[in-house]
């Protein structure tokens, strides 16, 4: 044994070896990793091609099949417009194979089904594994299934705890949680004699007089015809940064991704373009990219199915250039919602974590492409704020929260935890984000201010940053050329090189609100989400403007120019905004001094007028937003605003009861009161002027219709005088023209608001579970036949159609966002 020994070795140099080999494997890696990037980015470039060339075959098929369309009205375009808007498309590579797709969150059957689900389904599991990629579907078929609304008649139950006399300011639940009622609907009675059709809402009969001309040939057994025109989802205004969390990301494509309500948004800023994935059923959570840079993650919250019964929230996989849906994972395992979600970095991106938002916080690893749970272990009974693979381990994961950093292992099925250490660092009452250093150290940012490096396999700080920023630090990110990221309440974005030296700091306007998330753009660029759901670009040197913004409290008021392709919308959050339908883009925003709820154009398109919930209104000048009249009329909300067609008289509905009556002069400029119509026995939802603007006709809280001469104040009580009057809008709700659009069993509070077309063929309805409802017009069969259509995920405020039919606007509640509707 002897003669085998060798001289004994010096520590040091094998020390000294050992770090060589450890330094040569972590640049292998990292040139792996950089080849990997560039295959990607190739991968989906070819992929985007493949989208530009479907969208294209699906624009001119759309186009041979309509025929000549409407376009909207041209208008000049607003000087804040961003020049870039006028940019056209890069041309198409013609010469690819195409590919069929089916969009906005089918999931594609297995290879022996014949037929394709419904889109508004959860999926069914498996559906689109490697077989289902592989089958080729005719190109009609695939569009028949490219639509994601549901046709029959609505003969839904709604139940739950009832609203009662519930205010249209919305219910408390930020989701579309339904209600149903146990006890059967009395169907409506239609008397020949007097010429009535008599539906009961609650219980209490409702009298509705129909036209003269109508009463010999009406019958309640005709089945009202189902519209030929569609809608399809146009533009989504808004985002959801107050409070969720890396929720953007940029893809290859040049698409800017992020969520709100149950929509997820693909943004091409140059070519401003969205497209949309609306497979989810309720509010969106969490957003994770595969690193292949197509494949994509969402989370959403416990939802509620259309005939009112609980769906589980769950996690749904979907490929971001064709919209489909690849994989539903978790239904029935995750409790309330998706909190966090991960793809993993180092091995091909084979499994995904994630933390629901259960009492216990559930972290669980999934082979979410064989929907496999491979572990769950409870994280916390704390928050979580961040999940987060290890990027050159796939079997570690980092989680933070409130009063928790740990550092977890997947060993053998278990999740086996490892507690940060901060020892003599001062524990943070909340570590809110985390990222990771080329060299595998985890970085994170909390609540004191503090950046701490943690070094790679261990749980305890190699490095900190005090007093990185002044209060909580709530996204750090590392850009692809090692430079560190962070950004936080103090609206700063700070940048600092890889020995953790700063390099500059660029503050935000405080307009735009702390930064929730940070994002790396195309070169330079860098993407901010913010708590004021603003979604900026910009660069580490230079100053940052808006992308994407949106309300930030529950969204009420709707108005749409009389003539331009212009639409007004205002909130809780006291925000008025005027935006340009066309170039989807924000003309102007104004800041009231209370919370809004209602607003109107004048005809003449010179003034708007806008209610709050003080009882105060107040006229603004269209072009310049400013103020031009304030009026109080009661201390209640004030719940519609409306302008005469002539534009003489200004009518204000109010929670007081009352219609408050101006006389308008001076192209709305001058206003004088001409009294209160005074007969309803509650609040006022909806009003309605004739044609020739000599009559008014309103809908109570306790489903009255009356009608009135507004330029005197009185009520008309005569049947012959009000059963043939021509109205110039249809935004009541109540009235035999509309009432089909009831469904069975309603208690007469989840449709919130209704608007017919100007040409009068179609009917649009908002209702309290998150749909918008399209039907023909008039709508007066029972149960009557519509497209459903999801988007929001809270209680649909307001609908309206914009002046020349071309497009439909929706206002969600509390999910805050704008929907823009194409009418196809």
């Amino acid at each position: 044994m002897s003669d085998c020994e060798g001289p004994p070795m010096d520590d040091s140099a094998s020390a000294a070896s050992s770090m060589e080999v450890t330094d040569r494997i972590a640049s292998l890696e990292q040139r792996v990793q950089m080849q990997e990037d560039e295959i990607q980015l190739l991968k989906s470039a070819l992929a985007d091609v493949v989208r530009r060339l479907n969208h294209s075959e699906e624009q001119q098929a759309l186009g041979s099949r309509r025929g000549p369309t409407k376009e909207p009205t041209k208008m000049r375009k607003s000087p804040s417009a961003d020049s870039s808007f006028g940019k056209s498309a890069r041309p198409l590579i013609a010469t690819l194979p195409l590919r069929p797709t089916v969009n906005n969150g089918t999931v594609l059957p297995k290879k022996g089904s014949s037929t394709l689900p419904s889109p508004s389904g959860p999926g069914t599991r498996k559906d689109a594994g490697p077989a289902a990629n592989k089958r080729i579907l005719s190109l009609s078929t695939v569009r028949r299934a490219n639509s994601n609304e549901h046709v029959g008649t609505l003969t839904r139950k709604d139940s739950g705890d009832s609203k009662g006399n519930r205010t249209r300011a919305g219910s408390t639940g930020s989701n579309s949680s339904g209600k149903r009622s146990d006890s059967k609907q009395r169907d409506p009675v239609f008397n020949a004699e007097e010429g009535y059709v008599k539906m009961f809402l609650k219980g209490r009969p409702v009298t509705m007089f129909m036209p003269k001309d109508q009463v010999d040939s009406y019958s309640l057994e005709a089945r009202g015809e189902l519209p030929s025109d569609k809608l399809k989802l146009d533009w989504v205004y808004g985002y959801r940064g107050r409070d969720c969390r890396s929720n953007l990301y940029l893809l290859p494509t040049g698409e800017t991704v992020y969520f709100i309500a149950s929509v997820v948004v693909l943004f091409n800023v140059d070519e401003q373009l969205q497209r949309h994935y609306t497979g989810h059923t309720d509010d969106i959570k969490c957003l994770a990219v595969h690193p292949d840079k197509i494949t994509i993650a969402t989370g959403q919250v416990a939802g509620t199915s259309s005939d009112g019964k609980q769906l589980a929230p769950h996690v749904r996989v979907w490929d971001s250039v064709s919209l489909n849906t690849l994989h539903v994972l978790g239904a029935g395992f995750f409790d309330r919602a998706l909190v966090c979600l991960a793809f993993s970095k180092s091995n091909g991106g084979n499994t995904l974590c994630v933390v629901d938002d259960s009492n216990d916080h559930v972290l669980s690893v999934w082979d979410w492409q064989r929907e496999e749970r491979l572990a769950e272990a409870k994280c916390s009974n704390e928050s979580v704020f961040a999940a987060d693979f290890h990027p050159t381990d796939s079997n570690i994961v980092v989680t933070c929260g409130k009063s928790h950093l740990y550092f977890w292992t997947l060993e053998k099925g278990m999740l086996v935890k490892k507690q940060g250490l901060f020892e003599k660092q001062e524990k943070p009452k909340f570590v809110l984000c985390v990222t990771f250093a080329e060299n595998g150290d985890a970085i994170t940012g909390d609540s004191s201010g503090n950046i701490l490096v943690w070094g790679k396999g261990t749980n305890r700080i190699s490095r900190v940053i005090q007093g990185a920023h002044e209060g909580s630090i709530f996204a750090v990110c590392m850009l692809r050329n090692g430079t560190l990221v962070s950004g936080g309440k103090d609206r700063r974005l700070i940048s600092w090189d890889s020995s953790y030296q700063q390099i500059q700091t660029v503050e935000v306007l405080e307009f735009f609100g702390p930064i929730r998330t940070i994002a790396e753009g195309r070169g330079e660029t860098v993407l901010i989400g913010t708590t004021k759901n603003f979604v900026l670009q910009g660069s580490l040197d230079g100053e940052f403007i808006p992308i994407t913004q949106g309300h930030t409290d529950e969204l009420w008021g709707l108005a749409v120019h009389p003539w331009k392709p212009q639409f007004l919308t205002c909130g809780y959050d006291r925000q008025v905004c005027l935006w340009d339908a066309s170039t989807h883009q924000l003309i102007w925003t104004k800041t009231l001094e209370d919370t809004a709820q209602s607003a109107g154009f004048h005809p003449s398109g010179a003034v708007v007028a806008v209610g709050t919930q003080t009882g105060r209104w107040l006229v603004l000048d269209t072009d310049s937003k400013d103020l031009v009249t304030v009026h109080t009329d009661g201390n209640e909300q004030l719940s519609v605003m409306r302008y005469g067609p002539d534009g003489n008289f200004l009518a204000i509905g109010s929670h007081d009861n009352y219609i408050y009556i101006y006389a308008v002069a001076e192209n709305g400029r001058k206003y004088s009161r001409v009294g209160k119509c005074s007969g309803h026995s509650s609040f006022i939802t909806h009003l309605d002027w004739s044609v020739d603007s000599q009559y008014l006709v309103s809908n109570s809280g306790d489903y009255e219709i009356l009608y009135w001469i507004p330029s005197v104040c009185k009520q008309v009580v005569s049947v012959e005088t009000t059963r043939d009057i021509q109205w110039f809008t249809n935004t009541c709700t109540l009235g035999f023209q509309v009432f089909g659009l009831w469904p069975d069993g309603s208690d007469g509070t989840d449709i919130n608001a209704a608007c017919a077309s100007y040409d009068k063929s179609l009917l649009v309805t908002g209702d309290d579970f998150g749909k918008v409802h399209l039907f023909s017009y008039p709508c007066s069969q029972f149960r009557a036949p519509g497209h459903v259509y999801r988007g929001h995920s809270s209680h649909v405020t307001n609908v309206s159609f914009l002046h020349d039919d071309s497009y439909l606007v929706s206002t969600g509640g509390k999910d805050m966002s704008v929907l823009q509707w194409r009418i196809v």
